[in-house]
């Protein structure tokens, strides 16, 4: 009987904390990252709760997306009075609220606007699910991780391995392009992706590619300098309808599952991410993460890199800290 109690309770235990209830958050979700990102996640058995906040909306898409048949409940929330509910037991928050890139602009250019966006979602949620994880699409990501950082020390529950400025889309173009360029399967292809969100700072390590692959190298630049304008390709190509949404959606989409999936204990679970770091002297920098129950277990580092790599890192570092610095002030001077 003991034994049997014993594992009915392990299974209930289980039943709470492991697979398929997930409570996850979107903030933005009526926008246009934030409505496919929505869809991808309740078409996920890992999420038990849907929580769907904007500022116009949200109703409407939480009502079109709640007739799906799958189990994750879906629920709108609709401006800031209604924002503490949404984020109440959430156990992942997204955050891909803000306003896109037009032609011509630079991701820092939208660094007024969403600054102060991701300043006010984020300081909700250190007080409403400050252990919850945070992952941050909102750009500029080099100084929004920064931002959010700084938000959750003032409330005094900063806790550097539940926070991500999500680079996936970066990992998943790299691995589109190489793919096409070499005719394989884009699945199975697998480049990391380190430095930062913008421009000189992504650097694909096309070195460390799964399968291992080979360009010369005026290919090898040309398909850098591909991958760390990717956005903007996007941007042009969309002429002013915005920025890469359905891409970055998915991108998103896959890094919360991964998140979902390490939580929910499994393991070997290995994403980059633009995290607080010690792996160079920015004091934020993006690498392959071993990710746990609790976050970031392990920070696997830059690992071998070829001299052309090497010096893109070092090319890097000044834009990088300079982003990092404007984030941290602005998020010192935040009322």
């Amino acid at each position: 009987v003991t034994l049997s109690l014993q594992t009915g309770a392990q299974a209930f235990l289980r039943e709470i904390t492991l697979p398929n209830n997930a409570k996850v958050a979107v903030l933005g979700a009526s926008g246009g990252i934030g409505q496919p990102l929505s869809l991808l996640l309740k078409n996920s058995p890992l999420v038990s709760r849907l929580s769907l906040y904007d500022i116009a909306h949200t109703p409407g898409v939480a009502a079109d997306l709640s007739h799906i048949e799958t189990r994750a409940s879906v629920k709108g929330f609709l401006g800031p009075e209604q924002l503490p509910e949404c984020l109440k037991g959430c156990d992942v928050v997204v955050i891909p609220a803000g306003v896109p890139r037009k032609p011509g602009m630079t991701r820092d250019d939208l660094f007024n606007t969403n600054a102060s966006i991701v300043a006010t979602l984020t300081s909700a949620c250190a007080k409403h699910c400050p252990e919850a994880m945070i992952c941050i699409i909102s750009n500029p990501v080099n100084s929004t991780i920064p931002i959010t950082s700084e938000v959750f020390k003032k409330h005094g529950v900063y806790n550097p391995k539940r926070i991500f400025g999500v680079t996936t889309l970066d990992i998943v173009r790299a691995n589109t392009f190489v793919a096409e360029l070499k005719g394989l399967d884009p699945a199975r292809v697998s480049v990391p992706v380190i430095g930062g969100h913008a421009g000189k700072t992504i650097i694909p390590l096309i070195s460390q590619c799964t399968p291992k692959v080979d360009f010369p190298q005026d290919q090898l630049e040309k398909l850098t300098g591909r991958i760390q304008e990717a956005g903007t390709e996007v941007v042009k190509a969309k002429a002013g309808a915005g920025s890469a949404t359905l891409s970055m959606a998915y991108a998103g989409a896959r890094f919360v599952f991964s998140l979902v999936d390490a939580m929910n204990g499994k393991e070997g679970v290995i994403e980059c991410a633009f995290v607080k770091s010690e792996e160079t002297e920015s004091p934020y920098f993006s690498t392959p993460l071993l990710l746990g129950k609790n976050g970031i277990e392990k920070n696997l580092g830059i690992g071998k890199i070829s001299p052309f790599e090497e010096k893109m890192v070092a090319e890097a570092m000044s834009e990088l800290k300079a982003s990092i610095k404007k984030g941290e002030e602005f998020a010192k001077n935040f009322k």
